[in-house]
This record gives structure tokens, C-alpha cells and sequence, in this order.
């Protein structure tokens, strides 16, 4: 597998992608932990992800960054994970791993990312595949990059 990014809103699953493929035998990084970002989870750690990429052939990346398009062309595939914006909501309030989206006001935040963040993840993907899927349906499409 070449390096791959996955990449979309909060709930669109990546995570949950990025460990069935870690399962499957890939070395992945998930940003949202480790220490990745500059700690509101806003950017990457670029000297930390351009280090990781210039080591690593064989990669998949999951994320959402500010910055995550400067390292676009580090990547052979950058996969959008994309739904509607109430299956996003609705995982977001059952999900146990994470936080984020918990609260009305954070709710309100992903559904305007959606309409002004989303756009611009699609603008820059290779790729984009409905995250409604099931998670081994999603890591087979991904695989097959």
C-alpha cells in the first residue's frame, strides 16, 4: 500500500478505518493522538509529519488538519470519507473513544465545517468513498488503491 491519507469530517469514521487496516497488518498513524497536532487539534506537527513521511513508504495517515494540504503531494491517495451531516451527528453522540461532539455547541461546529471545511477536503482528495459503508467495506476500497 502506498501512503494514503484519510481524511473528513468528525464521525465520518476514519479512525475506525485506520485501525480495521491496522488490523489487517498496515502501519497507520491516527493525528488525533500522540501528540500530532499543536494541541487544539488544529494543525499537524509539520518537522513531525514531513519526518514520518520522508521514513515511511508504505503508510496510512488518518486526519483533519488546517494544514494537512502542504503535505498533500507526500501522499499517492488522499481518500475523502464523506455522509450526510446527521449520520455524522448521530455517531458523534454515541461514540465513547473521543469527546468531540458531545455538545450542542460542538454539534453545531461539524455541521459548519461541513458546509465550509468539506468542500475544500473534497477539492484535494483522490479519492472519496461514502462513509456509510461498513468499516470493512470502507478498508477493502481502501486497500484497493
Amino acid at each position: 500500500m502506498p501512503r494514503i491519507l484519510i481524511t473528513g469530517m468528525s464521525g465520518a469514521g476514519k479512525s475506525s478505518v485506520l485501525a480495521e487496516l491496522e488490523r489487517r497488518g498496515w502501519r497507520t498513524v491516527d493525528t488525533d493522538y500522540d501528540g500530532w497536532t499543536d494541541g487544539d487539534g488544529g494543525e499537524w506537527d509539520e518537522a513531525r509529519m514531513r519526518d514520518l513521511l520522508a521514513r515511511e513508504l508504505d503508510i496510512v495517515v488518518s486526519g483533519a488538519s488546517e494544514n494537512q494540504g502542504r503535505f498533500y503531494d507526500s501522499f499517492e491517495h488522499v481518500v475523502l470519507l464523506s455522509a450526510p451531516v446527521e449520520v455524522l451527528i448521530e455517531r458523534v453522540r454515541r461514540r465513547t473513544g473521543n469527546p468531540y461532539g458531545q455538545s450542542p455547541e460542538q454539534q453545531q461546529q461539524i455541521r459548519s465545517l461541513v458546509i465550509d471545511v468539506e468542500p475544500l477536503l473534497r477539492r484535494g482528495a483522490t479519492a472519496e468513498l461514502d462513509a456509510r459503508l461498513s468499516v470493512g467495506q470502507l478498508a477493502d476500497a481502501i486497500e484497493s488503491l
